[in-house]
């Protein structure tokens, strides 16, 4: 009689951003604008180092590849919260919203792994200055940036193989602007314990791996940095390291807070704050922090721009 009684939920409904209704229309606009900025300073980023050969190494593949993760981040996510400001019911399939999740799943792992390559990059540029052609050759770069791919791909496999596991009932509101983990867990009729599990320890193993990464390289570089005597030298690593270490910051952040940090009623809120950070916004900032602080980019640029002018 319970099986009678129970319907299988074979869809979902996203409640998106909690908004009045006088804020449809601007937040639509605003979202609108940053994606179309997101994807003109991505897509151009990759444009950019790929067809200057002075751009052709470790550094520049690696940002290229963050771009690409980046556009297809903001992909993922940005354009079904568009619809959904206008639509009715905001439905999503089951299986629409597990390749939602998946592709999220490979977009932020990467970024991690691809975010401590570039650290271990950086640490190896400034400390090792004499020695980096031979260590950071593009056969290691290609193999680091597969290897980042594959965590992600492997990761999003992981998490997503689990969720196919739950099954979901009567309730089939989705609190959230996408389909992510955490709101699924909270209308699943199956006991999502495993699955929780499983978040913490492998997601805070990648987390911890790749912030312990990126601390133990830019401590080193600190370190090498204040015993340089030379004024000249030190601005030019602080430049070169300080957009780096703004934008690990600035995604970490609300990533260890979403997915490592104690659930309470009152987290709901602020996680879809926090995931509008990370996934909508910070896409849009890492070519703008990238490029502004970096000369090569920037005289790249300026050489295209005359070129075609």
């Amino acid at each position: 009689m319970e099986k009678d009684n129970t319907t299988l939920v074979l869809d979902f409904i996203l409640t998106g951003l909690t908004y009045q209704q006088e804020w449809q229309i601007p937040l639509f606009l605003m979202f609108l604008v940053i994606y179309l900025m997101t994807m003109m300073g991505n897509l151009g980023l990759i444009i950019l180092i790929w067809n200057d050969s002075q751009l052709h190494i470790p550094m520049y593949l690696f940002l290229g590849n963050l771009a690409f993760i980046d556009a297809s981040l903001s992909s993922t996510v940005t354009p079904k919260m568009l619809v959904d400001f206008f639509s009715k019911n905001k439905m999503i399939s089951f299986t629409e919203c597990m390749i939602q999740f998946f592709s999220f799943a490979i977009g932020v792992t990467t970024e991690c792994f691809l975010l401590a390559c570039m650290a271990y990059d950086r640490y190896v540029a400034i400390c090792k200055p004499l020695q980096y052609p031979i260590i950071m050759s593009n056969r290691l770069c290609f193999c680091l940036s597969v290897s980042s791919f594959g965590a992600g791909i492997f990761h999003a496999f992981l998490h997503t193989g689990l969720a196919l596991r739950l099954t979901f009932c009567n309730d089939n509101v989705i609190q959230h602007f996408y389909c992510d983990v955490e709101p699924l867990f909270k209308i699943s009729c199956t006991d999502p314990s495993i699955n929780i599990l499983i978040v913490y320890i492998v997601a805070g193993f990648i987390q911890v791996v790749t912030i312990t990464t990126v601390l133990v390289s830019y401590t080193i570089v600190l370190c090498t940095i204040l015993k340089n005597k030379s004024l000249e030298g030190m601005k030019k690593a602080f430049s070169t390291c300080g957009a780096h270490i703004l934008c690990v910051a600035l995604y970490y952040v609300p990533l260890i807070f979403i997915y490592m940090h104690p659930r309470t009623e009152q987290s709901s809120g602020q996680d879809i704050t926090f995931s509008v950070f990370y996934t909508i916004i910070i896409p849009l900032l890492n070519p703008i922090i990238y490029s502004l602080r970096n000369k090569k980019v920037i005289d790249s640029f300026v050489k295209i721009l005359k070129r075609n002018i």
